[in-house]
Formats: structure tokens, C-alpha cells, sequence
């Protein structure tokens, strides 16, 4: 299976060609980014095809990252992706980032819990528990740091995502030493690529998980009165 992975979420513009039967990531680019994803995507998907020697037609699946992360950067990877499996006619299926972020640390150690935080800004995180055998112990939601602090004590553990080390740092004397704390301004596309082959098509449709609301919204004062 070739599968074109996206991700557009977070702190990078990221994609990935894998080929499950040919020696698997056989293009990928990321580069670091916190805006500009909208002018950037397209023409680095299109240096990933270049490099893996691929026309849009040979992919047989499109996978892309589903947030949460930022309102406008996952829109855009979501947007396209729809767009390139539209014009292919292939399948596409949607991951969450906190899932592409414990991915290789569930596969590294399967028994070992990992904790993933993501930046939300404002004191906040958005966190995920995932226990032995990658099993959700937490489900994805919006926390304190000191929430995310406390769920990463309860027993030794891996701290991932963009807020690891500030969940780390904010950890008691008390709490459990975590196994490994690893801070990444976005997940690592290989890792979303390999997810996009193996998630079932119909249950991992391609949807915008926020777990918040936007920051900015039209005041009521803008608003123009209703006749």
C-alpha cells in the first residue's frame, strides 16, 4: 500500500509517501512552521510525489492529521487532502495528533504509559492517556497543566507532544519520575504515515477534532440585526 500523509496542525508543514511493500517512508519532508501552511502544503506534497517518483494516480490512500492543534493550520491540511483524494478517486482517513505523537512510543514500548500534551495555550493543554497496548486510558480533552501534571505522576511514564516539558517541569517531588520527556513542535510524519495505512477506512473519517473553542469570534456588537 502507498499512502500520502499531511500534517498541517501544529508547529510544521509536513508530508510523507510510505510504501508498505517497498521498504516503507520513501519520501518525507517537515518543515518547522507556526503559519504560512496554506501557501506551503501544496508545493511541498508535490516535492514529496517528485522525490518518491509518484503520480497522484499510484497512491492508494491519503492520510491526514485531524488536529487538535491550530484552528486554521489543520484546516488547511484536511482541505487538501480532501481535495487530492477527490481528484485521485482514492480513500482518505483522519488521525489525531495526539495518536501520531504516542505512535512511536507505543511501538518502541508497548507497556510503558504515555502521556501526550499538546500546547493549548493559557495554562491549558490538550491531553491524552494511552496505557498499555497504545489503550486509551484518557480521553482526548482539554486540561490545566497542573491536570496534565497529575496524570503524568501517577506512574512512570513518557511525556510527549509540544507541552512536555512544561508538564514535566510542572510535576511535584511526589509524583512519579517520567520515563522520557520528549518536546516535538509537531509529530512525526513518518509515524502519521505508517497510522494512515493501518486505520480502518470508515471509522477514521477525516473531521477537525478542536476539543476548544476558537479564540477569536465576532463580537455580538458586529453583528448586523436580523429583519
Amino acid at each position: 500500500m502507498r499512502v500520502l500523509a499531511m500534517d498541517t496542525a501544529l508547529g510544521a508543514c509536513s508530508a510523507a509517501v510510505l510504501d508498505t511493500v517497498y521498504g516503507g517512508i520513501i519520501a518525507a519532508v517537515s518543515q518547522p512552521m507556526a503559519r504560512g501552511q496554506a501557501e506551503a502544503l501544496m508545493p511541498l506534497v508535490q516535492r514529496v510525489m517528485n522525490d518518491a517518483s509518484l503520480a497522484f494516480a499510484d497512491i492508494d490512500r491519503i492520510a491526514v492529521t485531524t488536529g487538535p492543534g491550530s484552528f486554521t493550520g489543520l484546516r488547511v491540511g484536511i482541505a487538501a487532502a480532501r481535495g487530492i483524494a477527490l481528484a485521485a478517486g482514492r480513500p482518505i482517513v483522519g488521525l489525531t495528533t495526539l495518536a501520531a505523537y504516542a505512535a512511536p512510543h507505543v511501538a518502541a514500548d508497548d507497556t510503558c504509559p504515555v502521556v501526550v500534551a499538546i500546547d493549548a495555550r493559557h495554562g491549558q493543554v490538550y491531553l491524552q492517556v494511552f496505557g498499555p497496548g497504545g489503550r486509551t486510558l484518557t480521553a482526548p480533552r482539554l486540561a490545566t497543566l497542573r491536570e496534565a501534571a497529575h496524570a503524568a505522576g501517577e506512574a512512570p511514564c513518557c511525556i510527549v507532544g509540544s507541552a512536555a516539558d512544561a508538564v514535566a517541569g510542572a510535576m511535584s517531588v511526589a509524583d512519579a519520575v517520567p520515563v522520557a520527556v520528549e518536546a516535538r513542535a509537531a509529530p512525526d510524519i513518518a509515524w502519521a504515515a505508517r497510522m494512515g495505512a493501518v486505520l480502518p477506512e470508515g471509522q477514521s473519517p477525516p473531521k477537525p477534532q478542536y476539543l476548544r473553542a476558537p479564540d477569536a469570534q465576532p463580537q455580538n456588537a458586529a453583528q448586523l440585526p436580523r429583519r
